[in-house]
């Protein structure tokens, strides 16, 4: 317990999954749709949208707006279900993108899908074919990729929320410090190689 909870154990168990893919910049052809897969919030109405999403939510919202000005042709598909509050996932993103100035008739809401396997089942028949970005977690990346290939889905992967901003950072004392943080970097390294395994099994 205490290895996971130190920087370089944490780090270089993460930074393999997330740097499957490279950070997008900009399609050589226009883009049809920017698919903004799915996390979390909690609904108070006497916040703004914005604040009510969740970080992993709120992080993906802002890479699909960044990428909606570089192709601002494309359409913004928002997905993820309701759960146990009142609004559904991709209902609370679209408010909030809309919050950041994105036209309400550039967004799509998906409000069914309970997983990224749902997501991308249920997201597929609307965009195969077409110019597609996907965005999420760096570290889930790799898995959303790959349930999107299975659904016919040539997707160009747009990664956010990197946890390992430079591995090849100096180390210092502190590193070697047992942090909670690390602790989540690490339990979330094993998560995804897990679910990738499930995948790959069941696939």
């Amino acid at each position: 317990m205490t290895l996971s909870s130190i920087s370089p154990v944490a780090d270089n168990l993460m930074h393999p999954i997330e740097n499957s893919y490279e950070t997008f910049s900009r399609s050589s052809t226009p883009v049809n749709y920017i698919i903004v897969l799915g996390c979390g919030h909690t609904t108070n109405y006497e916040m703004p949208a914005l604040t009510q999403l969740k970080d992993c939510s709120l992080r993906r919202l802002i890479e699909g707006v960044r990428i909606s000005k570089l192709h601002p042709e494309a359409k913004i598909i928002t997905s993820g279900f309701a759960f146990h509050d009142e609004v559904t996932n991709a209902v609370k993103v679209k408010q909030a993108a809309i919050e950041l100035g994105v036209p309400r008739s550039k967004i799509i809401t998906e409000p069914f899908p309970k997983d990224t396997r749902e997501e991308a089942q249920l997201i597929a028949p609307r965009v195969i074919g077409q110019n597609v970005v996907l965005v999420t977690d760096a570290s889930h990346m790799p898995r959303a990729m790959k349930y999107f290939e299975l659904e016919g889905v040539k997707a160009i992967p747009a990664p956010t929320g990197f946890r390992i901003k430079n591995i090849n950072e100096p180390l210092h004392w502190s590193h070697f410090v047992p942090v909670t943080g690390n602790l989540e970097k690490t339990s979330n390294a094993w998560y995804e190689s897990m679910g990738r395994l499930w995948q790959w099994l069941a696939y």
